[in-house]
């Protein structure tokens, strides 16, 4: 029986952040048998992605500090997803957002954030995530007193908005049923955040960070560490286990989730399913006992980061390449 809930009168769309729903993957599940999956479904923040979370966190705790004032424009590197949350933010804050990102991210996400207002500068599209970094710290370099610079990449307050929300309704929504985490590493926020909170509860739960197999991957928004620039929120030793994931195997469970639970989602979000799946079957092949103790068949919990509507245009001639 679905369970119900009041429903919110809020005061601006800043509160609409965060208490987003949760889906069964019946279909994905029939892979392990006696093993469910779920899906935190957080393409259903107002941003239409995970990254509201973050990005109202580092906006509201560098409002109360003073750290960003209204004379001042926050910049910030993004492959997306963060862009289109700062924008969102900042437009019904009253705040000026630019952004950095690479030239090739969808056009979908180009377009979203530019209806808010927001200025877009574009750095070298194969550089990636890593050069629109590199980028937006020349930009601040030369004109430090213009803009506020807030990092997601290194911001404490990014993984806390995860920490206060994501884990805390996770385990608000499953309680003690769930044995397995699972979310995908690109600034590491949802992985480090949530991963604390869940370590905290008072039963055992398994925390996995799934990263691209490749260092030239399709799987847009995830980071491959080895190759990249790591960010200094990210600490490995916070998560039990680093699942590489393939880009056709990310970009074949989001055709799937489509096709089999109604579900359209980003690569990231493919990604993420297929290590969950991963680790439901080792569940049920009895691989993973020490973790499912006194909760038989277990119980996966992963990360839907966004939707698919965001890739209707995508590069499409990544899929000529071979992985």
């Amino acid at each position: 029986m679905t369970e119900t809930f009041r429903h919110r009168r809020i005061e601006s769309v800043v509160d609409a952040v965060g208490n987003t729903p949760m889906v069964r993957l019946r279909a994905i599940e029939r892979d392990a048998p006696g093993v469910q999956i779920y899906l935190k479904l957080e393409y259903a923040n107002p941003g239409g992605s995970v990254k509201d979370r973050p990005a109202r966190q580092i906006l509201l705790d560098a409002i109360e500090s003073g750290a960003f004032t209204k004379d001042k424009t926050l910049i910030d590197a993004t492959s997306g997803n963060t862009g289109v949350a700062y924008s969102l933010m900042g437009a019904a804050l009253g705040y000026r957002i630019s952004l950095v990102m690479p030239a090739n991210v969808t056009k979908a996400r180009k377009d979203i954030t530019q209806a808010f207002g927001t200025e877009l500068i574009f750095s070298d599209p194969m550089l990636g995530s890593d050069g629109a970094i590199t980028k937006v710290r020349e930009l601040v370099a030369a004109e430090p007193d213009r803009y506020f610079y807030p990092d997601q990449y290194s911001n404490p307050s990014n993984p806390r908005a995860h920490y206060l929300g994501t884990g805390a309704e996770i385990l608000d929504q499953v309680g003690d049923r769930i044995t397995h985490f699972v979310a995908g590493l690109g600034t590491s926020g949802t992985c480090m955040g949530t991963t604390r909170r869940l370590r905290e509860h008072s039963r055992p739960i398994k925390c996995v960070a799934v990263e691209p197999a490749e260092a030239l991957h399709g799987l847009e928004g995830l980071k491959h560490m080895e190759s990249s620039i790591v960010p200094p929120i990210y600490d490995p030793a916070t998560m039990h286990e680093i699942l590489p994931v393939k880009t056709d195997d990310g970009w074949d469970m989001s055709d799937r989730l489509a096709e089999e639970e109604g579900l359209h989602v980003g690569h990231s979000t493919g990604a993420n399913v297929f290590g969950a799946l991963v680790l439901a079957k080792r569940i049920a092949a009895g691989q993973e006992d020490e973790w499912t103790e006194g909760r038989p068949g277990g119980c996966v919990v992963a990360i839907a980061c966004d939707r698919g509507d965001r890739y209707f245009a995508p590069m499409k001639w990544e899929k000529k390449y071979v992985w």
